[in-house]
């Protein structure tokens, strides 16, 4: 059985300050939850102090994107390298915004895919599909795109650390949220992808994840679906309370 994820995305949300905060309510909430791991993608300025402040709890912290290479010439960027140095475990990969604001391309992601694999980073890839490709009957193929584009010659032994988030673009911070069945099916079009293109194996043990919207009230229908294995939480996640309340969802 694959363990579920409950991942919390702040964006561009919360200085250092506002971070230990809501960690001061939020982790006495989860103390003891060992059902789900729980993941959090703080700002970047606040990434190595809640790193320190989740130290020996159920939580782990990741970074929102790098860079693919160590060091360079990159103004702004962040490398594998400086994550892991500060104990970073995760790192989200193609999220839309990126691909929508800062022209990050599939053939990127796969560059950083690889190489948070390589500095034992676990990404964390995210696809999903315009309201256009949705209306026009495209989910499907936008997902396979992607999926070629951002594992491109990922070795089968690269690929079992991979985690999956699909959220479809049209539903992200909207309100409007993939009924059950629609993201179960998206969620299965990605597991039988990953099954020819690695195995049954790393199919059957990859966690997928959902976002877009995802609130408390809908978050026990989600995952409670076959294929789905857990919930990347973007706005909802900022209050603790709430957050806490997802991750402890009723089953």
């Amino acid at each position: 059985m694959r363990k579920k994820i409950s991942a919390a995305h702040w964006k561009m949300f919360k200085n250092t300050k506002e971070s230990l905060a809501f960690l001061d309510e939020f982790l006495p909430a989860i103390a003891g939850h060992d059902r789900d791991d729980i993941l959090i993608f703080p700002t970047a300025t606040s990434l190595s102090t809640v790193i320190d402040r989740v130290q020996d709890t159920n939580v782990r912290a990741g970074a929102q994107t790098m860079h693919w290479l160590n060091e360079g010439p990159f103004t702004g960027q962040t490398s594998p390298t400086m994550l892991t140095s500060i104990g970073t475990t995760h790192v989200l990969l193609g999220h839309s915004e990126r691909r929508l604001y800062a022209n990050e391309s599939y053939e990127h992601v796969n560059l950083k895919l690889k190489a948070a694999i390589a500095h034992d980073l676990i990404p964390v890839l995210c696809l999903g599909e315009m309201l256009a490709d949705r209306q026009t009957g495209y989910t499907k193929d936008t997902l396979l795109a992607q999926m070629g584009a951002a594992l491109a010659n990922l070795p089968t032994e690269k690929a079992q650390t991979l985690v999956i988030a699909y959220e479809p673009v049209w539903a992200i911070g909207t309100g409007s949220t993939a009924t059950p069945e629609a993201a179960d099916q998206a969620h299965a079009i990605i597991r039988d992808d990953l099954k020819n293109r690695f195995g049954p194996v790393v199919a059957s043990a990859t966690r997928i994840l959902y976002g877009g919207s995802v609130k408390p009230d809908n978050v026990s229908s989600l995952l409670c679906m076959p294929n789905i294995d857990g919930a990347l939480i973007g706005g909802a996640s900022l209050d603790p309370g709430a957050l806490a309340a997802m991750v402890k969802y009723k089953i």
